[in-house]
């Protein structure tokens, strides 16, 4: 089947180069899951009266209002906290991509692909269900 020692060799070497890049690339990977387990989103509205912060799913995880809220309407803080939400998963998904690109590299097709999903999670269009919620 080999013609010779010589192409044996080179295809050896060539499987054990690919077996290599496969344990690196696991291995970023393992290091890319630790990383964005760890981060947070955290937005503050223009007024500094509300403060967000989101885990790395983009759930609400610490809500702060200052005391300077009470001096304006429910309506007016709620909107102030959707908004300030939107911007803390804005920020999370800055440090997301971040990440992503410091560990597999911005030319990475599955960074891309994870950059992607995550900024589909957290900024779904307007057309999606969940957009009227």
């Amino acid at each position: 089947m080999w013609a010779d020692e010589a192409t044996l060799d080179a295809t050896a070497r060539r499987l054990d180069e690919w077996e290599a890049s496969f344990t690196d690339r696991a291995e970023r990977a393992r290091q890319l899951a630790a990383q964005v387990q760890a981060l947070t989103g955290t937005a503050r509205s223009p007024d500094r009266t509300v403060e967000v912060t989101v885990d790395p799913t983009g759930l609400l995880v610490d809500l702060r209002l200052d005391e300077q809220t009470r001096q304006h309407s429910a309506a007016h803080t709620a909107r102030q906290i959707m908004a300030t939400s939107r911007a803390a998963r804005a920020d999370l998904l800055r440090r997301i991509t971040e990440a992503t690109t410091r560990t597999l590299g911005p030319d990475d097709p599955t960074a891309r692909a994870i950059i992607e999903s995550h900024r589909q999670r957290l900024h779904p269009g307007q057309g999606t269900p969940d957009a009227g919620r």
